[in-house]
């Protein structure tokens, strides 16, 4: 009996799934994917819809999780018109270098390509249908079917479904109010002249896309005798600015070389002792063993000096002492300290080591975050989180070079804003922010225009788009358990999202909908689903709230190849 098997979304983590499943040795299979757009493997990020020519990756080839060839051999394959468009010298090209996006993309796409070839040798029955929206998903559990509705109109059966829809940028004013934009995607509606100051919300990687749209046309980088970058407006824009605002008013952290690329670690916990660990501390992960264990042991082996100062440090105290450094300096000041830092990095191929073991641990913390207690979560957002989404953005050496030189020219500037900054849509256009600075003032500045950058956001269980899944009660909204009533109390009085249930636990309600190890939907009645599984982040981002591209792509696709084939 064959198994039906679909693939909602043929983006990078469709890509990996259909990897997954060639390589499984079944034959008995049969796959079908449904993409929305034209072309498969490039995604969003990869794709117009995310990127334009000027717009690189931050993860170089050595970090990139295998697929059928590497991104140095497949170089040498590409038409000299491709690469001299790109400015690649393929004979220069080595494995630590970025890409453009846009290129990137293509190598995705082509590795789609040959997997579609290994499957039909192997024996692999498949189809692809471009164009295709998944606009609903009915599960029917009593002839253990599940049925996949493409544009609102065609309808296929399945015995099993990976959702890989990928990215989704909801949309609240932008083209109700002119000069508002919900998201700097696709960057093609950034490509305009503008003489004014912009606002952006934001100055995560989704910023840095934007500026370096923005940047270009509006006016030029050049380099002076001595070979250092500079920016100059163009004429049309002699008023143009790019203003960010920021709540902890801090930039990304620089690239630097990276030992171990693949966010792996031989020192990190094993998923027995981490298991081990749960069942020995009533069912829940301890977020402080967890920052014992998988960051600061690796760092007293490879940095001993640096462990000294952090052994007897709190995870609260080391974010403190990591913020305050960085708190102290100017953010552009500390941008081109880090430059400077990271060019030695890369040249000594020696990695900055508490920053590498920070992005390992977000990794490394990903996958069983939904054995955090609701109190250890909400630590995890408070304290944790806001330093790693700087130190681990990894900003590329030329998008560093051009803000410096955007900064040196007057052109752009950052506004620390704290939490309780808001943003109000003007009918007129653009958007007024308010915000109170540093010294307690209160300030309200109109923008004619206005770009929210703050990154893929996680999505509420309400704004999950397969709504029979909603109506059917077949996923439901994630939760995490207080491991103390008081503080479950002490959260609901806070005006947090808590609820109790018939035992009298209390339950912090997150983002998104329930999955469990396997990456496999679950029911409101704490029920799996074994024929429905997902690896769209934006909808499990409660369960899943580190998630790191291509490296979680291969690490989800492998729990539900395990699953699935089993």
């Amino acid at each position: 009996m064959e198994k039906r098997i679909g693939i909602l979304g043929g983006g990078p983590s469709g890509l990996f799934m259909f990897k997954r499943l060639i390589e499984s040795g079944r034959t008995d299979i049969v796959i079908n994917i449904f993409e929305r757009k034209n072309k498969l493997g490039a995604g969003m990020p990869y794709s117009t819809e995310g990127a334009l020519d000027e717009h690189i990756t931050n993860v170089s080839s050595n970090e990139i999780p295998l697929l059928v060839t590497s991104l140095a051999d497949w170089i040498k394959s590409v038409p000299k018109d491709t690469l001299d468009k790109f400015h690649i010298d393929p004979l220069r090209f080595n494995e630590y270098k970025v890409l453009p996006r846009l290129l990137f993309g293509q190598y995705l796409t082509s590795q789609f390509d040959l997997l579609r070839k290994m499957a039909s040798e192997n024996g692999i029955e498949y189809q692809i249908f471009y164009n295709s929206t998944v606009t609903d998903i009915i599960d029917y559990p009593d002839q253990e079917t599940v049925v996949v509705e493409i544009n609102d109109k065609e309808q296929f059966k399945f015995d099993h479904v990976i959702i890989c829809t990928g990215h989704n940028w909801p949309k609240k004013y932008e083209g109700k109010v002119p000069g508002y934009f919900d998201s700097p995607y696709p960057p093609v509606k950034l490509a305009v002249k503008l003489d004014h100051p912009v606002a952006i919300k934001g100055s995560s990687l989704t910023a840095v896309d934007a500026i370096r749209t923005l940047a270009r046309y509006n006016g030029t980088f050049d380099k002076d005798n001595n070979g250092n970058l500079f920016y100059q407006l163009l004429d049309h824009s002699p008023n143009f600015k790019l203003v960010l605002h920021t709540r902890n008013g801090m930039l990304p952290a620089v690239r630097f070389h990276l030992e171990d690329s693949h966010l792996a670690n031989d020192s990190l916990l094993t998923a027995e002792e981490i298991a081990e660990h749960i069942a020995s501390n009533n069912g829940f992960l301890s977020l402080d063993y967890i920052f014992e264990k998988d960051f600061k042991l690796p760092i007293k082996e490879k940095e001993p000096e640096f462990y000294e100062k952090i052994k007897d440090m709190s995870l609260e105290e080391f974010v403190t002492a990591m913020m305050d450094l960085r708190e102290r300096l100017n953010p552009f000041q500390l941008l081109k300290a880090e430059y400077a830092e990271a060019e030695k990095s890369i040249l000594r191929k020696k990695s900055v080591y508490w920053k590498e073991m920070l992005g390992v641990l977000s990794f490394a913390l990903n996958y069983p975050a939904k054995y955090l207690s609701a109190e250890d979560m909400m630590r995890l957002h408070k304290s944790l989180t806001p330093l790693i989404s700087i130190v681990i953005a990894y900003i590329p050496q030329s998008s560093s070079e051009e803000i410096l030189a955007m900064y040196e020219a007057g052109v752009l500037e950052l506004i620390p804003v704290g939490d309780d900054s808001e943003i109000e849509a003007m009918d007129e256009g653009g958007a007024t922010y308010h915000y109170t600075d540093e010294a307690g003032e209160e300030h309200s500045v109109y923008f004619n225009t206005y770009i929210d950058c703050v990154g893929q956001p996680h999505l509420a269980f309400e704004d999950f788009p397969f709504k029979s899944l909603l109506s059917g009660k077949t996923v439901s909204p994630a939760k995490l358990r207080f491991r103390s009533s008081q503080e479950g109390q002490k959260a609901l009085a806070d005006g947090k999202e808590v609820m109790q249930d018939q035992n009298d636990d209390y339950y912090l309600k997150v983002s998104g909908i329930t999955i469990n190890d396997n990456f496999q939907i679950v029911d409101a009645y704490g029920a799996l689903n074994e024929r429905i599984y997902i690896m769209a982040v934006p909808y499990i981002g409660g369960y899943n709230p580190d998630y790191s591209g291509l490296d979680f792509s291969e690490a989800a696709s492998a729990a539900i190849i395990k699953q699935l084939i089993a």
